[in-house]
């Protein structure tokens, strides 16, 4: 059976992919410890966090996004084999658009 992480309220998950860092054309494996992790899509988010008033807030993350988070933002799951990664909204530093998609 496969199973997939359903973020809740204000998350959103995405599939860790652990890569080093190319800089030059050489592999810096410890570099990339130290820098912002990019590249995962998200592959679900959740329906917003609910405000003071009662309503809803949609997320800004929708699933297929290209995000980028911070070293220590999110946590780390395992479910069948494969790792994912569980981030508040407000973890994500931005979302990554080729120029052709800007509005």
């Amino acid at each position: 059976m496969d199973i997939r992480p359903t973020p809740r309220s204000d998350r959103c998950s995405a599939p860790l992919k652990k890569a080093s860092r190319k800089s030059a054309g050489h592999s810096s494996p410890d570099t990339a410890k130290e820098k912002a992790a990019t590249g995962p899509r998200s592959i679900a988010a959740g329906n917003g966090k609910v405000n003071d008033d009662g309503k809803r807030r949609p997320l800004d993350v929708k699933a297929g996004d290209l995000i980028l988070f911070g070293k220590y933002s999110s946590q780390e799951v395992k479910l069948n084999g494969e790792e994912y990664l569980i981030m508040r909204e407000d973890e994500v530093l931005a979302v990554m658009m080729a120029q052709d998609e800007e509005k």
